[in-house]
């Protein structure tokens, strides 16, 4: 514990955050492990994988409404905060999440409007549900955030490390999101064999990204909220990332066996 108190705030006395911290770990852990075994959330290309009569009842949306409604409310609630709850943020390393936060979800915002192109629907539920994870993650972040203040810095500061780690996830994530974007031509919808960047490696780098841009934020952060969230994030898209390649397995004879799911030459 002393080794790790170098690199994280002390956990505040919060019911609250404590509680986030092992719900928001173990239930993406869980999700994770629901990819792998097949349960998978439904989107992209899960869509209708499973449970065919029950997914009929669902009520589906279109995707490109369904991924505004996911990331929208976690966005505004971000950027709005420093402006709209005077005192919440504070501070340099408050700001700095909070600008992260605020990015990475405009960033998301700015793919589904201008650059992904859509195959088909999404249910509803899924996503809600995926919605109010990621805007209960970032209040939670915020908050955990705001409990800091008056307490003692971790003996080492990682938060500018985490400004760089951060940087390095979005631009990665976002130039694998635009190779995906560019393997359909206008009004196509078959799913293709991704090419180019990490792609020849691994099924998901924009997935591997989407981690390495959440590390980045935890270090900015240094909470133990925002290390549980990271490392729940990333349980869960290993397990999303195994699945997607065993769909590419058996959708695709020419898909290559030696690339990995998600982390080049290991997993």
């Amino acid at each position: 514990m002393s080794i790790l108190s170098n690199f994280v705030f002390p956990p505040p006395p919060s019911i609250f955050t404590s509680a986030m911290s092992m719900f928001f770990l173990t239930g993406m852990a869980i999700s994770g492990v629901f990819e792998i075994v097949g349960r998978n959330l439904r989107y992209s290309k899960f869509m209708d994988v499973g449970d065919g009569d029950r997914a009929e009842k669902q009520i589906r949306i279109s995707s490109k409404t369904g991924m505004l409604f996911i990331y929208a409310p976690a966005m505004t609630y971000a950027a709005a905060t420093p402006f709209l709850f005077f005192g919440l943020v504070d501070g340099s390393r408050g700001l700095l999440v909070t600008a992260a936060l605020a990015i990475h979800f405009a960033k998301r915002v700015y793919e589904v409007l201008f650059v992904h192109r859509y195959s088909g629907q999404i249910f509803l539920d899924s996503a809600f549900s995926i919605s109010l994870s990621y805007f209960l993650s970032t209040v939670t972040t915020i908050y955990a955030q705001r409990l800091t203040q008056n307490m003692p810095e971790p003996a080492i500061d990682l938060k500018y490390a985490g400004v760089l780690i951060f940087l390095l996830g979005i631009s990665g994530n976002f130039y694998h999101h635009y190779l995906l974007s560019k393997l359909r031509l206008k009004g196509e919808k078959v799913y293709k064999i991704p090419k180019g960047g990490l792609f020849e490696l691994v099924v998901c780098p924009h997935y591997l990204f989407e981690i390495i841009g959440f590390i980045g934020i935890s270090l900015i952060s240094q909470t133990v909220y925002s290390f549980s969230f990271t490392l729940g994030t990333a349980i869960y898209l290993i397990g999303r990332s195994c699945a997607t390649r065993q769909w590419y397995l058996n959708k695709f004879d020419d898909f290559s066996r030696n690339a990995k799911a998600l982390i080049p030459y290991l997993i």
